[in-house]
């Protein structure tokens, strides 16, 4: 086959991440009050021998009560006017319409795919913008995902989009780097806004059972985007200045975010019972009719303290959220490494150019689609490990441990993926082989992501926002970071070398699930 050659230099071609930060209730037909019994019964101790789970739910009660401060009376009384009251609390009907769960499957797919491509969408700038940019993604949801528990899905979706279109502006307009660092990072907390509250959005949809293959969907659907965009932006930028880039993205965003504001509802279920308790209480004159969202006594600043200092809280109390947050960190660092590295590693191996560099991110591509058809086989490793617990199962209290076995068979695999493409990216292999272990990794990158997510929804369900924004948070540090040390990296130590350091770091992180 013969060599492609080109005078270009690889120039990183950043994507648009995206980190589901969902919020999910542990019994998702159910209003709240069921999570708030933490608040009244005591805290089991945390004896040697207990079980994960039984040392995750001790701690979780005891934060509980740290932060809230509640008294055990106040959830436990007797009184006969509480047990009245509970009378007029707004409640969920069986088979009720209103009710995300009631929604028929294809308006939820409709839903899900609308929020999986806003993120597939390519923008080229300078490293340093990349890493402004995901450091906005990364402090987003400590902030926006306790407003959507104030607010809604929604009104987080029609504040948010517009603000994320309106800052892709000053990027394409921008005539100096200072312009283009502010509009960056301004653009990236927006766009966190919708990252964090689009996990939820899909978690609020499904339960426990059927979760699995739609944020599956939902988790692949930012790393799939990072891959088509170095591929877009590199046939842009070779044929058209590197300002289409953000003109594409502008179109895109633009229409994506009107199908999202026309078709996708309000989904978060104690928002919708206190808007429905509010029309009762509109139609019958009875102020008594609450909902359980209107009795918790909390401010939005409070909450939001809450929220920043939380994941901070797992990541140094939870070895377990600790050990996986660094794994995601180190698969998502490496992603964004390769913007630059490919452009060295193809450019000397085969005199690749800017558009063919781009291209050998189809890869890493169709290794993530790989991933995600081979999904239902995870499916069965899942139930057949939590087979032996179908009592735990049908109340939801299965292990959380039962949805690492995605992550257990992807951390090797990205270490192997790694080696392969390093050591193969050589004039004297065909320039496939190291693309086909490029998609090795990427096949692992979807699996560990996969696993990871779906344990902390399980292990942390009341604080699974919090847990996934400790996640996101740790993820967006390493992405940030990667890139500017990378072609240095690469260039200082060689192109097998330098691999094989990202490699070992994979490799000392591979127990870890």
């Amino acid at each position: 086959m013969p060599k492609f050659g080109s005078e270009h230099q690889w120039r990183p071609t950043p994507q648009q991440p995206g980190l589901p930060n969902a919020y999910l209730h542990e019994e998702r037909n159910s209003p709240p009050t069921e999570n708030l019994h933490f608040l009244s019964a005591p805290c089991a101790p945390h004896h040697e021998g207990s079980t994960p789970s039984l040392a995750r739910k001790a701690m979780t009660c005891t934060m509980a009560q740290a932060e809230l401060g509640v008294q055990e009376t106040s959830l436990t009384t007797g009184d006969e006017e509480c047990e009245h009251q509970d009378d007029y609390e707004v409640r969920w009907e069986e088979d009720d319409p209103a009710n995300p769960h009631a929604m028929t499957p294809k308006r939820k797919w409709v839903i899900v795919s609308l929020i999986m491509d806003e993120f597939q969408c390519s923008r080229t700038v300078a490293t340093l913008g990349l890493s402004s940019y995901i450091a906005g993604l990364g402090w987003g949801p400590l902030v926006m995902s306790p407003l959507s528990e104030f607010y809604g899905r929604r009104p987080i979706y029609l504040v948010s989009l517009p603000l994320y279109i309106i800052f892709i502006i000053p990027c394409a307009a921008a005539h100096n780097t200072q312009t283009m660092l502010v509009a960056r990072f301004l653009d990236g907390l927006a766009g966190a806004a919708f990252t964090s509250v689009a996990g939820a959005t899909v978690g609020d949809m499904y339960t426990k059972r059927t979760l699995h293959t739609p944020m599956l969907l939902y988790t692949a659907s930012p790393f799939t985007g990072a891959s088509i965009g170095p591929i877009l932006g590199g046939l842009i930028n070779t044929w058209a200045s590197w300002r289409w880039s953000f003109y594409v993205l502008l179109i895109w965003s633009s229409i994506q975010s009107i199908l999202v504001i026309i078709f996708v509802p309000e989904t978060y279920a104690p928002v919708l019972l206190r808007n429905r308790a509010r029309k009762l209480r509109q139609e019958t004159g009875d102020d008594r009719w609450r909902a359980t969202i209107e009795k918790l006594d909390r401010s939005i600043l409070q909450t939001v303290l809450h929220s920043l200092y939380r994941p901070f809280m797992l990541l140094l109390l939870e070895p377990m959220c600790l050990n996986l947050c660094l794994l995601s960190s180190i698969a998502l660092g490496v992603q964004y490494l390769f913007f630059g590295a490919f452009g060295v590693v193809y450019g000397n191996a085969y005199n690749f150019g800017l558009w063919q560099s781009g291209l050998a991110f189809t890869g890493i591509l169709v290794g993530m689609i790989m991933a995600v058809v081979i999904d239902p086989w995870c499916c069965k490793i899942y139930h057949y490990f939590s087979r032996g617990h179908k009592e735990k199962e049908s109340t939801g209290n299965n292990e959380p441990e039962s949805r690492l076995p995605p992550a257990v068979i992807g951390a090797p695999l990205m270490t192997i993926g790694l080696f392969w493409f390093g050591w193969t990216a050589v004039p004297s292999v065909h320039w496939i082989v190291p693309i086909i272990g490029s998609g090795v990794f990427g096949a692992g990158m979807i699996f560990v992501f996969q696993g990871v997510f779906t344990f902390f929804v399980d292990a942390y369900p009341l604080y699974a926002a919090s847990a996934l924004g400790a996640n996101s948070f740790t993820r967006s540090t390493f992405a940030a970071a990667f890139p500017l040390f990378g072609v240095a990296m690469y260039h200082k130590l060689g192109d097998q070398w330098a691999t094989s350091l990202l490699a070992f770091l994979s490799l000392a992180m591979a127990p870890f699930p």
